[in-house]
């Protein structure tokens, strides 16, 4: 796992931003569009199968992110981000596990076209983003301000 003191010195790591509740909506919006796209691929490419599958995770992470106000162009960082969310009980335990899983995944079948099989659940991957979804939901100003200490 990337460190978070590293990540923050990085010129793309974590920063800070507003919370942005626009830019929440349509990281989750292009998580569901992704699934979406995701059930016309099946048993066509492990390649793209892995890609899709991968960002439709990382984009209801990145709204998350985006509500609480972090930003983070490091998809490493993104994740140590989400290890941080899981100890403070706001994100499923295995959630960063999940995430990296399937991020070496990606890594495998899209830069070293190992053509690794990849199993998919939609209603699984759907039911992650409702989560996440209601997680966004239920945040609280003084819950995202004690996050953002926290990171």
């Amino acid at each position: 796992m990337v460190n978070l003191d590293w990540c923050k010195k990085q010129d793309k790591g974590i920063r800070m931003i507003e919370p942005n509740d626009n830019l929440c909506r349509e990281y989750i919006e292009s998580a569901e569009e992704t699934l979406s796209i995701l059930k016309d691929l099946k048993g066509k490419s492990n390649m793209w199968l892995a890609t899709i599958k991968y960002y439709c995770e990382y984009f209801a992470i990145y709204a998350l992110l985006m509500k609480i106000g972090i930003k983070s162009e490091i998809h490493d960082c993104t994740l140590a981000v989400c290890k941080i969310l899981e100890q403070e009980n706001i994100i499923q335990r295995g959630t960063y596990t999940r995430l990296e899983k399937d991020k070496q995944l990606r890594i495998d079948n899209q830069y070293y076209l190992k053509n690794k099989e990849v199993k998919i659940e939609y209603s699984e991957l759907a039911d992650f983003i409702l989560k996440i979804k209601s997680i966004i939901n239920s945040l609280t100003l003084d819950k995202i301000e004690k996050l953002r200490k926290k990171i």
